[in-house]
Parts: structure tokens; sequence; C-alpha cells
């Protein structure tokens, strides 16, 4: 938000203070015709109204972005946004057939009931009955795939395998996709299986309106007892800022009309569901709270009431890892019994464990099914996750400060030279401020600090930025504004990739003052 005059004043205050002729010493002139260099050209970028808004849209990979020397000199941000989307457009297209995005899930349910549900007259002639018997009674796998044609087209391969107590099968699809328009795409879906015949499929998405939408669905299915059409609607719309309102009609196989309400804030997520259907009916409400920590956790519960019976579910989710998101549910109902469901999400794929521990209301089920996760949970993430994150953290960071090395040394090297050719300008800078009684930089420090006893065998990395700062101090005021600290002259990076402070120690009007501030922080003394 800098002027051009206050891009002006600080271009003359660094030329000043970098300008060759200034400096009589050999390796200093080398060092400040480097300077001075860099200086002009960052002017160079910013002095231009082109250049300076894509920089400050796009940093350096704007820049050096291919294309911008065929495109006609625009005036404003918006214009210049415009072209550089539609560059990156055409890169999209050149590596579209290299995309597919993948997606699969796999689910294997467990039955467990031996564990609560064990009647002893029926075990006392059987070799082991001493031993519940746990087993896998069910499993479900599929998997797709998509392949970009073009622009427009898009190619979805998904099939299928399930099977349950020693029966299943297995299916697989083809779906085209062509988005028509920004307004809307269809869809055609070819299927076959082995439990049912082939499948014809048309789906279509259209905006009605800014806030309305429409999905329609139809079915085709062919099967040894005839022909079974389906079809279903649903309509959409947002009711405001963060709400939703749905109807679906379902038409064919197990027809029902549902109408549900969805609000999704950055804290909680409710839902409110009511379905007629045959042969379900039922009345749904949900809640989730979203806690606003480094591990994204979540906690829920939903009660759900039908012909069906009663369901009571509640449970939490938490991210385990940069890509993995782990949670487990309890259900309670009548007359199902009790489960417990695990879920785990990693990047795209999804795998599900749904275990059932009775088909009776049990309160020592219930509270196996809370207690056992949440044990086995906080003793996984103290004994193995904790220690593997720490360690991959570690590697990440060797690696990032071994990728950047040449670049840090090359910075420091500079931000070296600067600080010797400000001694002479912070040397005027004091005596101007001693004879008024400013602002003082009496010692100043930029890095890793360590304050909490938990991280005190972590080592401390920290640089002397006392002159950078002091050669930034202009009619007794210092002002940094929201970036980082590392670009300022006379500072560099002392820690890759780890957080950093700055740590000010000043004087004003005779009286000592010490401020701290984070790497992105603004900050501006003397303070009021």
């Amino acid at each position: 938000q800098a002027s051009q005059e206050e891009l002006k004043a600080a271009y003359r205050r660094l030329c000043m203070l970098y300008h060759p002729d200034k400096h009589r010493d050999p390796e200093l002139k080398t060092q400040a015709e480097r300077l001075f260099n860099l200086v002009h050209q960052a002017y160079e970028v910013l002095s231009d109204p082109q250049t300076r808004a894509i920089y400050d849209i796009y940093g350096r990979r704007g820049l050096e972005m291919e294309g911008w020397e065929v495109v006609e000199r625009k005036r404003t941000a918006a214009e210049i946004r415009e072209e550089f989307e539609r560059l990156q457009r055409e890169r999209e297209e050149r590596r579209l057939q290299q995309r597919t995005n993948p997606k699969g899930t796999i689910s294997v349910g467990i039955d467990a009931t031996d564990l609560f549900d064990r009647y002893d007259e029926e075990y006392e002639d059987v070799p082991g009955s001493s031993f519940p018997q746990i087993e896998i009674n069910k499993m479900h796998i599929s998997q797709s795939i998509e392949a970009p044609l073009t622009s427009t087209d898009t190619a979805i391969l998904s099939g299928n395998l399930s099977t349950q107590n020693g029966n299943g099968g297995g299916s697989i699809n083809l779906a085209l996709r062509r988005v028509t328009s920004a307004k809307g795409w269809g869809e055609l879906e070819f299927g076959a299986g082995d439990l049912h015949g082939p499948l014809f499929g048309l789906k279509i998405f259209r905006n009605l309106t800014p806030r309305c939408f429409i999905t329609t669905n139809c079915a085709l299915q062919f099967s040894s007892r005839g022909v079974r059409p389906g079809l279903t609607t649903v309509l959409a719309r947002n009711l405001d800022k963060n709400t939703m309102g749905y109807l679906q009609w379902r038409w064919g196989i197990q027809s029902a009309m549902n109408t549900s309400i969805v609000r999704d804030t950055k804290t909680s997520h409710f839902t409110v569901a009511m379905q007629l259907g045959i042969p379900h009916s039922f009345m749904m409400v949900s809640y989730q709270h979203k806690f606003q920590d480094e591990d994204q956790t979540r906690v829920k519960g939903s009660l759900k009431v039908g012909f069906f019976g009663t369901i009571v579910e509640y449970g939490a989710e938490r991210k385990i890892s940069r890509h993995s998101v782990l949670g487990a549910t309890v259900s309670v109902g009548v007359p199902q019994g009790v489960s417990l469901k695990i879920k785990l999400n990693r990047a795209s794929q999804t795998y599900f464990f749904p275990v059932h521990l009775t088909d009776q209301l049990l309160p020592s089920a219930v509270f196996y099914a809370t207690v056992g996760p949440l044990v086995i949970y906080f003793a996984m993430h103290r004994l193995v996750i904790k220690p593997y994150l720490r360690a991959q953290k570690e590697r990440e960071l060797e690696k990032q400060r071994e990728s950047t090395a040449s670049d840090i040394l090359q910075k420091k090297q500079e931000a070296e030279a600067a600080v010797r050719l400000m001694q002479e300008s912070v040397r005027r800078i004091i005596e101007a401020e001693e004879a008024r009684m400013g602002l003082i930089v009496v010692n100043a420090w930029y890095g890793k600090f360590v304050n909490d006893n938990s991280r005190k065998n972590e080592k401390v990395k920290v640089i002397d930025v006392t002159v950078p700062l002091q050669c930034l101090v202009k009619d007794s005021k210092l002002i940094l504004t929201e970036a980082s600290k590392a670009g300022l002259p006379g500072f560099y990076d002392p820690c890759v990739g780890e957080e950093k402070s700055l740590k000010v120690l000043y004087q004003f009007r005779g009286v000592l003052h010490q401020v701290m501030a984070a790497d992105n922080e603004a900050l501006r003394i003397p303070k009021q």
C-alpha cells in the first residue's frame, strides 16, 4: 500500500546507503555494488504499475511466469489477475493428460458380539470355548480414477467388490462427464456386474440461480426380473451464507421424499433431516463442533428416530498427520444394539472398520466402546504418532535446510555486507536520536527463541540485528509491516522452516523498554 512518493523516498535512502562511490574500501565497494543493483531491480518492479500489480498478487513466481511479454499493458490489478489466470489455465491444459484423481474405500465389517453376548451353556462341550470368537463377516472395496480428455470432458472409471458371510459380487462403471457451461454439466454412465445386469444412467447438474441448483439422476437397471427404472431429483438453495436447504425426491427402488437443512460454520456443523418413504421413514438431528486447534479436532453427536427404531451416535475425529484423519463413532440403537465404527482418511483413500459389539443395550459394551478407543488413541499418540511426526518434521527441516543452504549462505553474506555498509549511517542516526532523546535500539535479535521448559532441549538460533533495525529508525519511529522480517535489509533467515520472532531492547526518552513480535507481525515502536 506504499505510495509512489514513499517508494521513491525509500529508494533514495537505500541508494545513498549502498552507493558504491560512498565506499573507498575495495571489498566494501564490491558488496555495495551488488546490493545497489538489487535495490535498483526492486525499484524497477515496484515503480511500474503493471509489474507491481503482478508482484503484489503473485510474488516472484508471477514475474517469472512466461507469457507476460505478449500481454497488453493493463491498468488495474483485476485485469492483471485475469491475464495471470488465463496463462495458468493454458499451462494446466498442457498438463491435463497427466492428471488423475484416484479415490478409494476399503470397509471391513467385524462381528465381535461373542465378547458380550456369550451363553455359557452353549459352550460347555465345545473345545476352546473359553476364547470369544471374533470374525470378519463382510468386506467392501471400491476404487475410482478420473481421466481428463479435454478441458471440458472427463472419463471416470470405477469398480467395487463386496462380500458378506461368504457371498458377494462386484461391478464396474464407466462415466463420461461434460461441462456444458459455467452453470452446469451432464454425465452418462454405463455399468455391469455379476449380481445385476447392465446399468444405463444420466445425471444432470444445473445452476438455476446464483443461490439455487438442481441435480437429476435417471437410471435403468436391467436384471432377470426385467427393467427397474429409477429417478432421483435434488433441489438445493442457499438460505444464507452458511445454510443450505435440500429437497430430494426418489422414485423406483426404495421410493422416498427427503428434506434437510445443513448449517456449516467455522466452528460447527448442524443438520436436521426428515424422510417419508418405503420402507424407511425417519427424523434425524446431528451436530458437530469444530475446535480451532492445530489437530482440527471435531466432536459430533446425532439422534435418528424412524420406523426401524432409534439410533444415538456420538464420536470424534482428529488429524494425526498432514494427510491423515482418524475418527471413531459409537452407535447405540434399538434394535441394532451397540457398534463401534473406526474410520481413517488418508489423502483420497478411506478405510472403514465397523465393529458390531452386541445386539442388546448393554452398559458394559457402551463403556468399552467409548473408553477403549480413547485409551488406545492417547497411548498410540504419545508412544508412536508424536515421535514419528517429530522425526518426520526434523527430516523435512533438514531437507529444506540442505536445499536452501546455498541460497541462505548468499543471503547471509548480503546481510553481513549490508550491516558493514550501514555502520556510518547508523552512527549518524544514533547521534541525531541521542540529541533529541529519541529512539535508540540497544539490542535486537531475530530468530528462534526457546522460552518454554518443555522445549529446553531445543537450540536457540538467533542473529544480532541491532544495526539494521537502528538504520530503519526515522524521526524517532520504527515501523515494520506484516511480512517476514527475513527480507529486511541486513536480515536473513537463521532457522529455515522454524518459527521465528524479533526481540528488541530499545531506549526512548531515556527509559529502557523491551518488545517481542512474531515474524509476520506488524511492529510499531515506541508504543503508546
